[in-house]
């Protein structure tokens, strides 16, 4: 049941990513653009699983994603809030479709495997 809840906390911050997106108006090329940009990280993996596992996991964390929306809002940068929400949007969707956060001892052992 727990992990259940977990995918649906990921839609949930999905959907409102998406949401506050379009209603400040974004571009959604830019969106796409950036949607993908924080599975850079995984490239930490080509040294080791400890360095990808830390890696992937700073980008992977709702509260970096939200810092830099918080920043966007208090600099009132656009730019800012959009890649903020854009992050934030890709880590939701990473955890509706089952992606967590990685443990050192390989790719596939994340949090959402062991709840």
């Amino acid at each position: 049941m727990n992990k259940i809840l977990l995918h649906i906390e990921g839609l949930a911050v999905l959907a409102l990513s998406i949401y506050f997106y379009g209603y400040n108006e974004f571009s959604w090329v830019l969106f796409f653009v950036l949607l993908l940009l924080p599975d850079i990280s995984m490239l930490g993996y080509l040294v080791n699983n400890k360095v990808g596992a830390r890696l992937y996991n700073f980008f992977h964390t709702y509260t970096i994603a939200i810092i830099v929306i918080f920043l966007g809002l208090l600099l009132s940068s656009q730019m800012t809030l959009a890649v903020g929400l854009i992050w934030l949007a890709h880590i939701g969707m990473d955890r509706m479709v089952g992606y967590g956060l990685k443990y050192p001892t390989e790719f596939k052992d994340t949090h959402l495997n062991r709840v």
